[in-house]
């Protein structure tokens, strides 16, 4: 995605009529919720909703604290699907390491098609993830997110999922460790051997940075982007925060940044 889709009022829409680039998959009955994008199917098959990633809860994890709004994302996923036929499409890999499924999931409620993936962006309790390897209808999916983020809905309302000023090194190395949308301009774009650098500071051993390893390179080649086309534009990038020289995010596919303003 090159350019920040704007949301479109009214309801998410559906699957059928906004992405033909998905297969279609086996269907099966939900008897089971995990989290916000979890769910088990009577099938067996353990879904895992590619494309969005809802607020986390611990699920055993000893020390896992809670992410905010983890129980209304349960819930409201709970009130789309649970005791529901819904069908699966794929887009992209369809399996992760522990051999869940990962789909784009549907449900017909009252008659109308519900791709639960873009409700769940709509009504601000997921925001988009996405993989190199997963990338299908992710356009529509953030002007999912932006409608949610617009009407300040769920996680919106919330500091803890605030969009982080990528000029204030300080306070986003005390996001180390976190799933982040930072934004800012980017004050250099500069490719040193098989990487490319983003600097949103002139500090680069303080200030905060988006990289680009080889193999994301090679994934924007493909895509016909040249990264070093976002220098001076003001974007906003989503990755988890490390800490190597200042606060970064490594970018692996173009659609992890937004291009909100260019030069």
């Amino acid at each position: 995605m090159s350019t920040l889709l704007m949301a479109v009022p009214g309801a998410a829409p559906a699957l059928s009529q906004t992405c033909d680039a998905l297969q279609a998959g086996p269907s099966g009955r939900v008897v089971a919720i995990s989290d916000g994008d979890t769910v088990d199917l009577d099938t067996g098959l353990t879904v895992r909703l590619v494309g969005i990633q809802a607020p986390k809860l611990p699920l055993g994890r000893d020390g896992f604290e809670a992410w905010p709004l983890g129980d209304e994302a349960k819930a409201a996923i709970e009130d789309l699907v649970m005791g529901r036929d819904v069908t699966l499409y794929y887009g992209g890999e369809n399996r992760d390491r522990h051999g869940r499924a990962l789909a784009h999931v549907v449900v017909e409620r009252n008659g109308t098609e519900i791709w639960v993936q873009a409700e769940m962006l709509r009504l601000g309790l997921a925001r988009v993830y996405s993989f190199p390897d997963n990338r299908s209808c992710l356009d529509v999916l953030y002007a999912a997110e932006a409608q949610g983020r617009a009407d300040r809905l769920g996680i919106w309302r919330d500091p803890y999922y605030a969009i982080r000023d990528g000029g204030d090194h300080q306070a986003l190395l005390e996001r180390e460790g976190g799933y982040e949308l930072v934004e800012g301009r980017v004050l250099n774009a500069e490719r040193v051997g098989s990487r490319v650098y983003l600097n949103f500071g002139r500090v680069w051993r303080e200030d905060f940075t988006a990289v680009i390893e080889s193999a994301g390179l090679r994934v924007f080649e493909q895509a016909g982007i040249d990264p070093l086309g976002f220098d001076n534009a003001v974007i906003r990038v989503r990755g988890w925060i490390e800490s190597a020289d200042g606060p970064r995010i490594d970018i692996t596919h173009p659609e992890q940044i937004e291009v909100l303003a260019r030069p």
